[in-house]
């Protein structure tokens, strides 16, 4: 019933984000009052009115943040909770237990306690369970129960957690956490320097640059910029960044909007650390917005090869822009665009398919730019590298066993029943394999290829019973065929999965920090990009052709 109540909101409440433009607001003023009149009549009577009691805050807010589903993902409403939670991530310090959480409807689960920290020192390990903080059970909650774990530094808070189906219990005491930008950095050789970039908070610019400069001073001449995995952040820290290897002036981003104010040209402002140490920036699917910017404006300058996989493709512009009683509404002002013109977007949130989901620009499509030494790049669809890395690529597969939790859920059985003194040795194996296999299948793992969907949606067609019974058994035969395929899928993608299985697999063991320790003699993309800076003739090349 409550959904139903949310859903007849959506429409009246969708006449308030035209608010956030005030052109839209000077040619639609008779609509937009007419709408709220309309919306405030309406939601006073059924207030009064309607047979049981109901929570106007509570129904107010789902109204909202449903009717914003209809936008792109990324202009969402926050309300006091979640404004906190926004400044926490910008600013990279909180105080709480030091972990990232996941949350379920009836649980908090734990997914990488940072080392050092309470969580950790308190011996709670990723795929923990937390099932109770405090005297609040987490399945009780209505909230965000993530939100409970914080609190004043030195205060005190016990939980109650499941593992490996045996509950216990632990108390914690919170401290200050530091979110690094750069969590990690160091040599990949006598001349190659390597920097993990995490995230873009108020911290990426100052210890990107720090650590630049340390690795200069112990006689790196080259470098490795790692954006895997970053999933952007601030827009004057990716500028920042790339000002660390440009020139002062060099134009590094622009931004389009129909709000005239939001039409801005963002250019370096400080002198570069260093504009000729060759550069090599990694990229992957899971690298966007900020991350993207980067990418692309040292693409668009020839400043660096870009090496790795094709990223995300976000190329749109977010602002918090404040309302009533503390909240916010974030909201998407403009789309950015790299030095040579081009936007990476890659999903076109305003055309929608027939089951309501926003339509993936088409390559065929894809318009040519060229940069600074008339290379040839395209927009949309995200950053192209220009050496791809085959382990990084993106597929289905890959996707659905990821975002169904499927791989982190092994990595956890594995801490379990296995043994890992050192990494510098470990390997994800044949038989190790084999037995992942087993996991998928024994998981009941399942997801639907498009192909599937078309399939199934010609079987429900009328004019499918005019081809006969043997056309009926075939087609049946075929979508079994398919299903079949999906198991030979996983050998057909080991690489690409067991990279994603030995990453979460040694985090669980050695922490991050580990993990990037072994990134610097077994990863298949730091290779990569230390093999193209060691290739001078190569490297320039690629830079100029």
């Amino acid at each position: 019933m409550r959904k139903i109540l949310k859903k007849r909101l959506v429409v009246p409440v969708l006449a308030l984000v035209v608010l956030v433009g005030m052109s839209s607001f000077k040619r639609d003023f008779f609509e937009i009052a007419k709408q709220i009149e309309i919306f405030t009549t309406l939601f006073k009577e059924l207030n009064m009115n309607y047979v049981d009691e109901i929570n106007p805050a509570e129904l107010m807010d789902g109204a909202i943040k449903e009717m914003l589903d209809n936008l792109d993902p990324y202009t969402v409403y926050m309300n006091e909770q979640d404004v906190e939670e926004y400044r926490i991530k910008n600013s990279g310090e909180y105080s709480g237990i030091g972990a990232v959480v996941r949350g379920y409807r009836d649980k908090l689960l734990i997914v990488e306690p940072y080392k050092g920290y309470p969580a950790d020192k308190a011996g709670l390990k990723a795929g923990d369970e937390i099932v109770q903080i405090g005297d609040v059970r987490v399945a009780d909650f209505k909230d965000d129960a993530g939100e409970l774990l914080k609190g004043a530094v030195n205060s005190e808070v016990e939980i109650v957690y499941r593992r490996m189906g045996e509950t216990l219990k632990t108390t914690l005491k919170r401290e200050e956490i530091e979110v690094d930008a750069v969590p990690f950095y160091g040599k990949i050789d006598d001349q190659t320097g390597y920097i993990v970039l995490s995230r873009f908070n108020k911290k990426a610019s100052s210890q990107t640059e720090a650590a630049l400069k340390d690795l200069k001073s112990q006689g790196v001449t080259q470098m490795v910029l790692d954006l895997r995995g970053n999933p952007g952040g601030l827009l004057t820290e990716a500028i920042a960044v790339t000002n660390l290897f440009v020139p002062k002036g060099e134009t590094i981003v622009t931004t389009r909007s129909k709000v005239k104010k939001f039409n801005q040209e963002f250019r370096t402002r400080k002198q570069a650390v260093d504009t000729e140490i060759p550069l090599v920036v990694l990229v992957d699917g899971r690298s966007a917005s900020a991350s993207e910017i980067v990418a692309g404006a040292l693409q668009d300058l020839d400043r660096a090869a870009i090496v790795g996989a094709r990223s995300f493709g976000k190329g749109l512009v977010q602002r918090p822009l404040k309302l009533t009683y503390g909240t916010q509404l974030k909201v998407t002002i403009s789309r950015y665009y790299t030095p040579s013109g081009r936007c990476i977007q890659a999903m076109d949130y305003a055309h929608r398919d027939e089951n309501g989901k926003a339509v993936r620009l088409d390559a065929s499509g894809y318009k040519a730019f060229k940069t600074k030494s008339g290379r040839t790049v395209y927009d949309g669809g995200g950053i192209t590298p220009d050496l791809e890395v085959k382990v990084l690529r993106q597929n289905k597969l890959v996707q659905e066993l990821l975002n169904n939790h499927v791989v982190f859920d092994y990595a956890t059985k594995y801490y379990y029943t296995h043994q890992l003194q050192d990494y510098t040795g470990f390997s994800f194996g044949e038989s190790d394999y084999e037995d992942f296999k087993k996991y998928v299948v024994e998981r009941g793992f399942q997801y639907e290829t498009e192909i599937e969907k078309i399939l199934r949606k010609a079987d429900e067609h009328e004019e499918m019973q005019l081809f006969g019974e043997q056309v009926k058994q075939d087609y049946n035969k075929l979508l079994q065929a398919i299903g079949d395929s999906k198991l030979t899928a996983l050998d057909t993608y080991r690489e690409e999965l067991t990279k994603e299985i030995e990453d979460e697999v040694i985090k669980r063991y050695f922490y991050r920090e580990g993990l990037y320790n072994y990134y610097l003699v077994q990863d298949e993309s730091i290779k990569a990009a230390a093999g193209l800076l060691k290739n001078t003739t190569r490297y320039k090349e690629l830079l100029k052709s």
